[in-house]
This record gives C-alpha cells, structure tokens and sequence, in this order.
C-alpha cells in the first residue's frame, strides 16, 4: 500500500497497548483502518511502530502495517474518528483525565473494551466515561464478547456486540470494528452489555478455583449453569434485559472464558485453587485479572438490590483467605439445604425458557469442544 492511500485510511486510536487492545488495533488494522495505539511504555510502542511486534502481550503475532504506536496521548488520537479504551478498569479514570482535553471540543465515539467495575464507586465503564470526560452518554459504546485476545490475533473467527445508547453509534462502531475473521453485532442495552462481560469473570474465577483444587467436569457445568442464573438476576435486577444475558456478551463470553484454561481469570482462579494467596496470584499474573478487583463491587451492588449471588460470594471468602478453596464446591450454587427451584429470580422458568436451552448448548458445547487461548 503506498502512503498516499495509507492517508487516506479513517484513522482510529487504542488507548492501551495490552493483549486485547492490541488485538483490538490488528481488529480495527485489519478491517480497514490507520490505528494508533497509545502505549505507555516507549520499547512497545517502538516495537508495535517499528517491528510490527507486541513480543511482550501477543507473542507471535505479525501486526499489520497500518499499525503504528507512540507514548504521547495526544499524537496517538489526534485526528482520530474513534478511540477504543483499553487500560485496567481501575486505571481508567486516571487516564481519563488526561484524555479529556483532547476530546471535549470533539464529538467523536468513545468505545470501551474493558470489564470492569471500579471498586470505589461501583460504575460500569461507560458511566466512569461519561462521568470524566463529561461528554453525551450517546457517544459512548461497550464492545464485548466471546474475545480471548490470542486466539483473535491468530485470526480465528469470531463475533462481539457493540451496545450503545444510540443505536446509531452503535452501527458506527460496528461497521469499523469487523473483517473476515471479526464479525459485530449491535443491541443499545448497555447495562447487560457491560455486566454481561464483568460477571463471567467472576464465574471464570470460580471455575478456575475448583479446576486447581482437581475437581471435574460436573462441578464445572454445575457451577456454569447456576453462575449464568447469577449473572441474569444481577444484570436484570440493575436494568438488563435477560436476553442479552443470553448473547454474546453473557453466555457466549462465559463459555470462553470458563473453557479456556489461558484466560487471564480462569488462571487466577486456578493459582487460588492450587494454594497461593491473593497476593501471590496478583504477582504471578502478568496482566490484570479484571475479576479479583470486581468481587468486593459486585457483592456490593448485589446487596442493595436484594439480589444472592452465592457463587460470587464464596469467591470472595476464597480471595479474602477465609475458605479453604477445596471446601468451596458443597456451597458455590447455595449454602441453603431448602430444596429450591432452578427458576432465576426474575422469573424465567427453568425448564422451557430460551434461557435454558441456551445453557444446554452451552453445556454440550463444553463437553465436545476443545480448549481456547489467552486473554479475556
């Protein structure tokens, strides 16, 4: 491609240089865009800009030319016509700040690709977003999904949704963030969107957990089955809609990253699981396991709207040291010997809602399929 036709490219900036924001720039590269990222680190962005390599996040993988990296936030979006967001969830707001002054005379979209809640004010990213740059909530979206950041760098197809306010954000971000191998749908329930893509962290840890202390396939589908339920009830009892809980950004997500033994929070889970301490799970962990920092915030939002999460509460006791992880199974689907329905608390019937049946592909998915690849 010569230069010329290279400026002429829609130029597009990922703030955050990990896994899966560089995935996300080779994403966005790839289906047609000049993508700068923003690292903070001045040998990756030499690296990304020079070598066409993220040797440190995404070994292997050849980035396209059309991709180029710097240091400074300002040169990464300027002329940009997106910035996609992808730093720690509880870094997000420091970078924000910065951000905001080269952003506030523009109206360009702002797209999370983070899950997370932040731990002091329990916010949802896009509401972080829309509280720190002060802009219109309709030019925020949230891009989620079943997205292990390796396997996508390898180009193994894939899809995510793209939620927004505006529906017609959305099918912005949308129409960008796709080629051969990245598909994007669109839904405007941002709420379920981005719980959709915290909660199975949280489920992802617990399956990690019971992975290290040895236990087998049934515990793992019993614990998905009834962490999906958890998930819905939360989500809704916040505003979701169910449906989207039985999408990509919840059901499709938690298949992949329970299954996928690489997955920053099945890995966390699993060192938990194996005996080390928070503590030392955190300094094992190269890149941030999004789950360990949204237990306490989630258990929190929980409480006040009435709502039980008994899995995410059992996680909790095991990241606090106050359960032995191999005690966690008897109790992760309830601590209560009253038999209880399997109807989840906002109403949908066990036995004949589409929600169910989508748990059962999921689960005949799990027992047929193979194992996935790094960085939820």
């Amino acid at each position: 491609m010569s230069r010329r036709s290279d400026a002429a490219l829609p130029r597009v900036a990922v703030v955050g240089a990990g896994s899966w924001g560089t995935t996300f720039g080779k994403i966005l590269a790839d289906g047609g865009a000049h993508v700068t990222m923003w690292a903070r680190r001045a040998e990756i962005a030499q690296e990304i800009t020079e070598a066409k390599r993220n040797s440190q996040y995404l070994s292997g993988i050849n980035l396209p030319r059309e991709m180029s990296a710097s240091v400074h936030l300002a040169e990464a979006v300027e002329g940009a016509t997106q910035i996609y967001l992808s730093v720690p969830s509880q870094a997000l707001r420091e970078n924000l700040k910065a951000l905001r002054p080269l952003v506030e005379a523009t109206d360009v979209p702002i797209v999370s690709l983070m899950k997370g809640v932040e731990k002091r004010t329990g916010l949802r990213m896009s509401e972080v977003i829309a509280q720190e740059l002060q802009c219109d909530p309709e030019r925020i979206a949230v891009a989620s999904g079943p997205n292990l950041a390796l396997e996508i760098a390898r180009e193994q197809p894939t899809a995510a949704v793209i939620s927004s306010i505006s529906r017609e954000t959305a099918e912005a971000v949308a129409r960008r963030a796709r080629n051969r191998y990245f598909r994007s749908f669109v839904n405007t329930d941002v709420i379920g969107t981005e719980f959709g893509g915290v909660l199975k962290n949280l489920i992802a840890v617990a399956i990690g957990i019971v992975d290290g202390v040895g236990y087998g396939e049934n515990t793992k589908a019993s614990i998905i089955t009834r962490g999906l339920v958890e998930m819905t009830d939360f989500a809704v009892a916040q505003g979701a809609q169910p449906e989207t809980l039985q999408g990509l950004a919840g059901l499709g997500d938690l298949i992949a990253t329970c299954q996928s033994p690489l997955s920053r929070n099945n890995t966390a889970g699993r060192l938990l699981g194996q005996g080390y301490s928070l503590q030392d799970v955190v300094k094992q962990m190269q890149q941030t396991a999004e789950g360990l920092s949204s237990v306490t915030p989630v258990l929190e939002l929980a409480r006040k709207a009435g709502v039980e999460m008994p899995i995410v509460a059992q996680v909790k006791r095991v990241l606090d040291g106050t359960m032995n992880p191999r005690d966690i199974a008897p109790h992760l689907t309830t601590d209560d010997d009253t038999p209880k329905g399997e109807r989840t608390q906002n109403g949908s019937d066990s036995g004949s809602g589409a929600l169910w049946r989508s748990i059962q592909r999921a689960l005949d998915q799990l027992r047929h399929g193979g194992r996935g690849a790094a960085g939820d």
